[in-house]
């Protein structure tokens, strides 16, 4: 996926645990366990300003774009064959 989530890196330079950010965002250690490890899908905007309210920081610090190469691969094969015609 090409969004990754920083959530790792934050809570150890707060020296905060999942646990105790789970406890002050009021969400399951089990959902608040598969959005730091990158298995969410999704993150509703309620959610991640809890988050951010409770680290101190913005959604930026939280969350990071990073193209994947196989992703960017075929489009631009696409691209020069569209090109060529």
């Amino acid at each position: 996926m090409a969004i990754a989530v920083k959530l790792d890196d934050l809570l150890h330079d707060r020296r905060m645990t999942l646990t105790e950010l789970a406890d002050q965002v009021g969400m399951t250690l089990a959902n608040l366990s598969i959005l730091k490890t990158g298995k969410a899908r999704a993150i509703r905007f309620s959610t991640l300003d809890a988050i951010c309210e409770a680290l101190s920081c913005q959604p930026g610090d939280i969350l990071r774009f990073e193209p994947e190469q196989a992703e960017r691969q075929p489009a631009a094969a696409a691209s020069k064959r569209s090109a060529s015609r």
